[in-house]
């Protein structure tokens, strides 16, 4: 597995992946409850993933809203079907857990669908910030619900007020 950390307007970014794809994107906000540890069998190589470092900086700067990313996260069969409808949620739009449970033929999995996007390896590009609670509040991130606003803000202002 390679690795490597870069930085951003929002935070730095750690990515993880090989040659079946990325497996982990950790925002390393400072905040929320998701904790990372870089491997010590990992390989720092920042030119492996120069693709998708270039894709992740074109997201924060507006001119990017969709990625091309091979993924490879390690879940659940439920985890990654929830997983892949959250990648059908289009840039700049927002929906539910409900609607979530929903659309993968299950209306009453919602809080299911919560711990899966908890658990989420591969947030920004899977994009589970775009899930909200039924009262339209901003409810957990793993990464910080500050993130997760200024995420959303992005995508639906094409600005920031950082």
């Amino acid at each position: 597995m390679y690795y490597t950390k870069f930085e951003t307007r929002f935070c730095e970014i750690i990515l993880v992946g090989n040659k079946e794809g990325l497996s982990h994107l950790h925002l390393n906000t400072g905040e929320g409850k998701r904790s990372f540890e870089i491997s010590d069998e990992w390989i720092l190589n920042h030119d492996f993933f120069t693709d998708i470092i270039n894709q992740i900086n074109e997201y924060f700067s507006g001119k990017r809203i969709k990625f091309n990313v091979r993924l490879n996260p390690g879940g659940t069969v439920f985890q990654k079907k929830v997983w892949r409808e959250l990648t059908n949620i289009a840039h700049g739009n927002l929906c539910t857990y409900k609607d979530i449970a929903k659309a993968i033929g299950n209306e009453n999995a919602a809080r299911a669908v919560g711990m899966a996007n908890s658990k989420n390896p591969i947030p920004l590009i899977v994009p589970c910030h775009r899930v909200i609670g039924a009262n339209g509040k901003l409810t957990g991130f793993a990464h910080g619900v500050a993130i997760k606003e200024k995420l959303i803000q992005l995508e639906q202002t094409g600005s920031t007020d950082q």
